[in-house]
């Protein structure tokens, strides 16, 4: 039994869910999502809450993974969500112009990332973080769709992976790096 799938979604107001046999529409105070609801599983709206029910056991993973995705879409057009990166490495710069990214990260060129409709960036020097050795800026990207957005994170941090002995590179900033030793003379 599905212990995620048994929950129910609580709706907040301010936000309508239209209900279709494929996929949900999530309308919020930030913008509106689409959902797809696997088949087999079915969705309810009753006194402010959702639930979704499965027809038998043999989808038993798509229950939990529909209640899931529709919570996140109630979530991202009500509060949305954020991730931060930071960018670590004497040098390296990011620059947000418009809707692109713009990092110098020790390469011979500047690479340009263009950020897909949807997700904002900004990006500030934190003062609090003087713990990380070379510490540059935090990139703060933010949006309403939860895997538009892990995607965005995954692939600047792919741009310059830490390196395993000074971290450098593009971090996420509530991830714990452990680095290597590096050699030690005689």
């Amino acid at each position: 039994m599905s212990r995620v799938g048994k929950k129910p979604i609580t709706i907040p107001s301010g936000v309508t869910i239209s209900i279709s046999d494929s996929q949900l529409e999530v309308k919020g105070p930030k913008g509106t999502l689409n959902t797809p609801v696997p088949s087999g599983v079915k969705f309810t709206q009753e006194d402010g809450t959702l639930t979704a029910e499965r027809a038998n056991d043999d989808i038993a993973a798509f229950h939990g993974l529909a209640r899931a995705l529709a919570n996140n879409a109630v979530v991202g057009v009500t509060e949305g969500f954020k991730k931060e990166l930071d960018v670590v490495g004497v040098g390296y710069k990011a620059d947000v112009q418009g809707n692109k990214i713009v990092f110098a990260l020790g390469y011979s060129h500047p690479i340009e990332y263009v950020l897909p409709a949807g997700i904002e960036a900004k990006t500030e020097r934190v003062n609090t973080k003087t713990s990380i050795n070379q510490y540059q800026l935090t990139i703060s990207l933010s949006g309403i769709d939860k895997q538009k957005l892990g995607q965005v994170a995954a692939e600047l941090n792919r741009l310059r992976k830490p390196d395993a002995y000074k971290g450098k590179g593009i971090r996420y900033a509530d991830k714990f790096y452990k680095l290597k030793p590096g050699k030690t003379g005689k």
